[in-house]
């Protein structure tokens, strides 16, 4: 087996394997730096379905099934499965709740700090590394906030509680201290371009804008 053949089945194995793989691990940092490397893993990812998940925001790198299978896959006869990893419906609404209070919020100061710091400069290298490690992290969700804000529309504590354990071993959560974090497939498992104009032109835009003018008022009261 050559060389890079082989390089292309490890990261492969792994990517289905783990579900997941850091951005910094010296195989997916080939992946979005070696142009040749990169085509042939688009390639035989192709050949079974799949596509390779990224985005210059996120920290890790995974698989996804090709749009033109969706039907092939999800469909059957009159159904339609939200996914396959098992989740029930309040829990992919819960997973959609998440991702506008965690991921909504840090892509808007990633792209204002993006743009700000990209003005005139250039970075060959940029793909390699998510855009603004650091101080532009996401910011957690209080467990009890999340609990009063939609226990009445997502069956209560005891079914959210279940469904948030579901999605913390899944890798879209991590749950420490009462407090929700991103996990490793939040960002990358949600498609940004067609889920963010849904959400805040539609009815959850409503609830976190309450919630922001919310933690504004607080905020103007603690100066």
């Amino acid at each position: 087996m050559k060389p890079m053949d082989n390089a292309l089945s490890i990261l492969c194995a792994r990517l289905l394997a783990h579900r997941f793989i850091a951005r910094n691990d010296p195989l997916a940092r080939r992946a979005l730096v070696d142009e040749e490397f990169r085509r042939a893993l688009d390639h035989r990812l192709e050949e079974v379905g799949l596509v390779l998940l990224e985005n210059p925001y996120a920290e890790y790198l995974g698989v996804g099934l090709e749009q033109d299978l969706e039907a092939f896959v999800f469909g059957e006869g009159d159904a339609w499965l939200s996914n396959n990893m098992g989740l029930p419906r309040d829990a992919v609404a819960l997973l959609v709740v998440l991702w506008a209070l965690i991921i909504l919020p840090k892509r808007e100061r990633q792209i204002a700090r993006a743009e700000k710091d990209q003005e005139g400069q250039t970075d060959m290298f940029g793909a390699e590394k998510p855009l603004l490690q650091g101080e532009e992290v996401s910011v957690g969700v209080p467990e009890d906030a999340l609990y009063a804000d939609y226990r009445d529309k997502l069956g209560g504590k005891t079914r959210m509680n279940t469904n948030l354990g579901q999605l913390a071993r899944l890798g879209f959560i991590e749950r420490r201290n009462k407090m929700i974090l991103e996990g490793p497939l939040l960002d990358l498992m949600l498609d940004y371009a067609t889920l963010a104009p849904r959400i805040i032109e539609g009815a959850l835009g409503d609830v976190l804008m309450r919630r922001a003018d919310v933690a504004s008022v607080s905020e103007s009261a603690e100066d």
